[in-house]
């Protein structure tokens, strides 16, 4: 049996001697990772101080218990602890962790007191950290030890946090054996962060395969897992690795290193509570490494990370576990109308309704019965069997990667985390509906407008569907009319790339112009309000674009009371239409812009986003963002602006409209291919020429896509050119096109020919290598 194993000498698959986090911290050193210098104390060292103190006996007939019962398996817990912690190590074992400890430290002998090395002491089990079981948190991890009879007593304590109530429930419930799980203990040099955090290659709430997730707090990452502290959180684009979103959270405490050893709790500086924790080239940089892991593990990866005097290092790595995890309770919402009393971060989706029950501490999660709303101020590891039987669970404190966080969307329980005042807002007993996919939490046992008939059409859509086709591609549907939303929902898209305001608006049967002079603006703001809600709360979490009002003045007249507001026009494809109507008048714009901020804040829905159609000058797009800022609608991490771009003035300067600040441009190509060409779309005499595979208009969609690129900006296309003519998918896919929005009837054949040009360009690539 060889009792010490330095990282240099394991990779995957020494997970029987290493266990979980000592196997991946070998494999990434001998992939060339910066990970600080470390040794495992192996799991042959743990099962021979078990055999040698003689405990297997007392270890079986203590995790016999029944594990649903508390306080017994807390009973049986600190008895299995005491007894490991008690026993007597073998001299030998304990004589190479000291070796070893030595050597860590720079020395074969023993180390002077300033040259002691701090360490971090983890645990790491024999079945942890398997793609199909995350041990989130159940043994224990030890920092800033330092001395050898510190690291010693550290390696025992590890040993005994195999026998953590939280610990035995979960190997339990997982059906692990208790005899055959080893632990091995990690020593690793201590980084003394500055700065560190989570990392997921994947978004773990969306599941955005093509989105990496870094969430960073000031000092160590303990106090993100505890959910001590709300992170920054940080979203980046994986294939382009451009910063997509920020969400600056501010910090008020930090967790570091305590000057005579462990670690210990400080303010923040106040000049640095509300400031970006990280800088975007430490963002970008960490987000490659992600990258770079998950490419080489070739699955999701959760990454600890952390920097210090610069240099970043990776602290722990390990697969993903709760993706495609079956949610309890998630229904198609269409979103209530209930009294909302809490607002936080949707960590685990789903929607489910019980009386609060409000934990202050692990002691009392007996009282936690099946069916309740577990509310505390963060869970910890000791809370997981309260949380299982929870209907659902509300948090204080916390970022998705907090422990109520990862645990919830492990066991399928809907999440929110981050309320701020859950604990004093609610009370015991009280009835409430949590909407974890919008983040929500309702007064009352909610009414879900057609939850069953939605959750029986969808089963029957997903029986009948073909099978599901990956693009790198998004590709978004376009829908017109809010009532079609929750079937169109159901297909195979990535989310609305064009939800057209005209539908709505016409359905009221009155100019907007009249309703503002008679004073009936709350009629205009509540319909178009409603219509968004619909669509939204169909597609939620996929993102709505909603495409502002584009009526030409011909099509207005139509509407009640229009002929004394729009003007008879002898061309009104180029007339008063679009933006411009937004700078000359804007009042109309901006009952739109309020019916968006009810449905976002009101109802919640932050799939939400807006579209400024025929944008034709600079200054048009400036006043537009001003009124739209001034409305309440600043660009944010969840809320993105941006615009058509449909007139060859939008091509030519297209970097420029980028700086303006905008976060995706989204091609209109029946509009463009038409000025571009001179051709009317309408006129059967030239409709032959009508051609959006022009060279001209390949050109300028390349020149746009490469032009927003260079500003981080999104580039999208909306038209049925892609669905129809597969060299013209061919030809988007090459330039690196994100989005194709489509009409409902084509999403299928579209996917299928954007999968096709996406394969083909990866064959070109490897043939040219």
């Amino acid at each position: 049996m060889k009792t010490i194993y330095w990282l240099e000498e394991l990779d995957r698959n020494s997970l029987a001697v290493a266990g979980g986090k000592g196997a991946n911290l070998g494999e990434m050193v001998n992939s060339g990772f910066p990970v600080p210098p470390a040794f495992v104390v192996s799991s042959g060292a743990y099962f021979e101080f078990i055999k040698a103190a003689g405990l297997e006996p007392l270890i079986r007939g203590e995790v016999a218990v029944d594990v649903q019962d508390t306080a017994k398996l807390q009973k049986a817990s600190a008895r299995i602890k005491q007894a490991i912690v008690e026993a007597r190590m073998p001299k030998e074992t304990r004589s190479e962790i000291i070796r070893a400890y030595n050597k860590l430290c720079g020395t074969e002998l023993i180390p002077s007191m300033k040259d002691e090395l701090k360490v971090a002491v983890r645990s790491s089990a024999t079945a942890e950290d398997l793609p199909e079981a995350s041990f989130a948190g159940q043994q224990a991890t030890f920092t800033n030890v330092s001395g050898a009879d510190g690291v010693v007593k550290a390696v025992q304590d590890c040993w005994a946090s195999l026998f953590e109530a939280r610990a035995i429930y979960y190997r339990v419930q997982n059906g692990f054996d208790h005899m055959r799980v080893g632990l091995c203990a990690i020593v690793q040099k201590m980084v003394d962060s500055e700065k560190s955090g989570i990392l997921f290659t994947v978004n773990p709430i969306t599941e955005d395969a093509d989105a990496i997730v870094v969430e960073a707090v000031f000092g160590l990452g303990e106090a993100i897992v505890s959910g001590t502290v709300t992170p920054d959180s940080y979203i980046v684009d994986k294939k382009s690795l451009a910063i997509r979103d920020k969400d600056i959270a501010k910090q008020d405490i930090m967790i570091v290193r305590a000057p005579n050893g462990g670690d210990e709790t400080v303010g923040v500086p106040e000049e640095m509570r509300e400031v970006q924790k990280i800088t975007d080239e430490d963002i970008v940089a960490l987000a490659e490494i992600g990258r770079k892991i998950e490419e080489h593990y070739a699955a999701p990866q959760d990454i600890e990370w952390a920097i210090e005097a610069g240099k970043r290092y990776i602290v722990q790595s390990r697969a993903i576990t709760t993706l495609g995890k079956k949610k309890k309770e998630v229904k198609a919402m269409a979103a209530s109308d209930g009294k909302a009393l809490l607002r936080g971060m949707g960590a685990s989706p789903g929607v489910a309704s019980g009386p609060v029950k409000i934990i202050r501490d692990s002691s009392e999660i007996d009282l936690v019965k099946k069916g309740d709303v577990l509310v505390a101020k963060m869970t910890s590891p000791d809370y997981v069997p309260a949380m299982k039987r929870a209907a659902a669970i509300v948090t204080d404190a916390g970022g998705m990667t907090c422990h109520a966080a990862i645990v919830s969307r492990e066991l399928g329980v809907p999440s929110i985390v981050g309320t701020k005042e859950a604990t004093t807002v609610l009370k015991d007993g009280q009835i409430i509906t949590v909407d974890a996919k919008r983040g929500i939490v309702y007064d009352g046992e909610v009414a879900i407008e057609g939850a069953a008939k939605a959750g029986e059409a969808q089963q029957a859509a997903v029986a009948a569907a073909p099978a599901h086709i990956v693009t790198g591609t998004k590709i978004y549907v376009n829908v017109a009319d809010p009532e079609r939303a929750e079937t169109v929902a159901m297909k195979d898209c990535d989310g609305v790339g064009l939800l057209r305001a005209e539908f709505m608006i016409a359905g009221l049967g009155v100019h907007p112009k009249k309703l503002v002079k008679e004073h009936r603006e709350q009629e205009f703001i509540d319909a178009v309000a409603n219509g968004l809600r619909t669509v939204c709360s169909a597609f939620y979490p996929r993102p709505v674009i909603y495409r502002a009002t584009d009526f030409k003045t011909n099509e207005y007249r139509n509407l009640e009371g229009g002929a004394e507001f729009e003007p008879q026009e002898e061309n009104p494809m180029i007339g008063y239409r679009g933006c411009l109507r937004y700078v000359k008048d804007p009042d109309v714009f901006r009952m739109e812009l309020r019916a968006i901020k009810k449905v976002r804040e009101e109802f919640g829905m932050k799939n939400l986003w807006l579209m400024i159609p025929f944008v034709r000058t600079l200054h048009e797009l400036r006043v537009c963002k001003q009124l739209t800022e001034e409305e309440g609608l600043p660009r944010t991490y969840d809320f993105k602006f941006g615009i058509m771009c449909e007139v060859p003035s939008t091509v030519i300067l297209a970097e420029e409209f980028c700086e303006i600040g905008i976060d995706f441009m989204s091609i209109g190509s029946n509009d463009l291919t038409q000025l571009t060409l001179g051709v009317d779309r309408d006129s059967a005499l030239v409709a032959e020429d009508f051609d959006e595979r022009d060279p001209s208009i390949l050109k300028s969609v390349k020149a746009v896509i490469e032009g927003c690129h260079k500003h981080g900006v999104r580039v999208g296309i909306c038209g049925q050119a892609p669905s129809v003519y597969p060299e013209f998918a061919e030809a988007l896919v090459e330039y690196g096109i994100d989005s194709i929005s489509v009409n409902p009837d084509v999403i299928d054949v579209t996917r299928r020919i954007v999968a096709s040009a996406e394969m083909k360009a990866l064959l070109k690539k490897a043939r040219s290598a």
